[in-house]
């Protein structure tokens, strides 16, 4: 079984994504890369296509038709993964906003400590956000405490997405069952995780909003996570957990 590989959604990181190939390629643990590009009108695609030439064995890339959402591309990531027989799969963003050298402690935790997801957290600790406007640190503080309240998830840091999934996990979740596409995605995984009872784990990280490129959060995804921890709760009541 191939061990681990950390997938990474791409929209428009023409400027972020080689140095954050490189990185992850750099650290004293052999990563592999899966890209999943939505057809950026950037280049970004093209650039890993170069790479690869230099990484053949590291580096993929899956090529979508167009912007489909954050979840959607997770989904077919994982799904990849599962094909590919990888044991240990992490989830990034392109930015680095996720210090890299992070996903060495995700890995710890699930393939040393053995819980079955390992949660990069922004709030287990204080709060270790650098660089975003008080306004949108505290909107994501109140969104973990308000998922929290509503899910019962013992998780200070709902809607991270920076992960450590053991594949068995993934392989018990139903991806095809995933209904949200924005950060609502991130809340669901975690709240299905949890409902199946697989060991949780959140190490502390430190984030660090992207130097370079543009954020992709709207209204439309803000709205989609507060009004989807609800139905998430409420359609939990009629769906069993067992595995």
């Amino acid at each position: 079984m191939k061990e681990s590989v950390v997938v990474i959604p791409t929209y428009n990181e023409i400027e972020n994504i080689q140095a954050i190939i490189r990185k992850v390629f750099s650290l004293p643990h052999p990563f592999h890369v899966l890209i999943i590009d939505d057809n950026s009108p950037d280049g970004t695609a093209e650039a890993v296509e170069r790479l690869q030439a230099e990484f053949p064995e590291q580096l993929f890339l899956e090529r979508r038709k167009g912007k489909l959402g954050l979840g959607t591309a997770y989904i077919h990531g994982f799904k990849y993964a599962l094909r590919n027989g990888y044991r240990y799969i992490f989830e990034m963003d392109a930015d680095f906003s996720h210090n890299p050298e992070d996903l060495l402690h995700l890995y710890h935790a699930c393939a040393i400590d053995g819980y079955d997801m390992a949660i990069g957290s922004r709030y287990s600790n204080g709060v270790n956000v650098v660089n975003w406007p008080m306004s949108r640190v505290l909107l994501s503080y109140f969104a973990s405490k308000y998922v929290r309240f509503i899910t019962g998830m013992p998780i200070h840091d709902a809607t991270a997405g920076f992960k450590c999934y053991r594949s068995h996990v993934l392989e018990t979740i139903n991806l095809d069952r995933i209904r949200f596409i924005g950060y609502a995605f991130q809340i669901e995984m975690k709240f299905l995780t949890y409902k199946f009872g697989f060991k949780i784990k959140e190490v502390p990280i430190i984030f660090t909003d992207r130097a370079k490129g543009q954020s992709k959060m709207s209204k439309g995804i803000i709205k989609e996570a507060f009004l989807g921890v609800i139905q998430m709760k409420l359609s939990s009541m009629f769906r069993s957990f067992s595995r």
